[in-house]
């Protein structure tokens, strides 16, 4: 399991492919993975960029516990966090989830987990540049 802090840009796809590379082959049948990006609009407004702020201990304890309590909750052969933090603009993708197991209803279960945790409990704080002006951001449900 891995759990990573970004503070530059990252492609999912490639770190997929990294962890891929690392297992033994056949020992999965499936992968779930799940890329949020970085949208240009939220509450109506028109979005700039995105800051995302951290303590970067507690951050990575947080992510390695989600981590944990998935392969704990899943048969999962291993599952991936990838979160940046900074200044984040629009169409650059902020968070990775993925999970490998050997069917995928685990991996599915798994890396919606993985993103919900994420969403729900990660301390992360953003603030958005929008044409009025900065402003924190605080969640809705299913954001």
């Amino acid at each position: 399991m891995t759990a990573l802090l970004r503070s530059e840009a990252f492609d999912p796809w490639q770190e997929l492919a990294h962890i891929e590379s690392g297992l033994v082959k056949g020992a999965h049948g499936a992968c779930a993975s799940f890329v949020g990006t970085m949208r240009d609009f939220n509450v109506g407004d028109h979005v700039h960029s995105m800051s995302l702020e951290h303590y970067p201990e507690m951050t990575q304890q947080f992510l390695d516990k989600i981590c944990a309590e998935a392969t704990s909750r899943w048969d999962l052969i291993d599952c991936l966090i990838v979160h940046r933090y900074g200044e984040i603009k629009p169409g650059e993708p902020i968070v990775l989830t993925a999970a490998w197991s050997a069917h995928r209803a685990e991996a599915f279960d798994a890396c919606r987990y993985l993103i919900e945790e994420l969403k729900a409990r990660a301390p992360f704080w953003k603030k958005e540049t929008t044409d009025t002006g900065e402003r924190w951001v605080h969640d809705a449900p299913g954001e």
